[in-house]
């Protein structure tokens, strides 16, 4: 698991030669780009994916818990006036 974008990249761009892959990402606020071997794509691609997946689940793990503790306030507040 690893966070960043694999993109493919070439040396002239106009032409689309020489074509190269490179992993990017920003870790602890420094922005970092690793060039990656053709024979290694597949499985940084993999590392990135599982990446992302897990920063979907935690954000959505962290929506309930702020739902789950807004709603506990809810309920709790009748009580606390009577």
């Amino acid at each position: 698991m690893r966070p960043g974008s694999l993109t493919r990249q070439y040396k002239d761009p106009q032409h689309q030669a020489g074509a190269y892959w490179q992993v990017s990402y920003t870790r602890r606020m420094k922005s970092r780009t690793e060039y990656v071997r053709r024979d290694w794509v597949k499985e940084i691609r993999r590392q990135t994916v599982t990446h992302k997946r897990f920063k979907r689940l935690v954000d959505q793990w962290i929506d309930l818990g702020i739902e789950h503790s807004r709603l506990t306030m809810q309920i709790a507040e009748p009580r606390a006036s009577r």
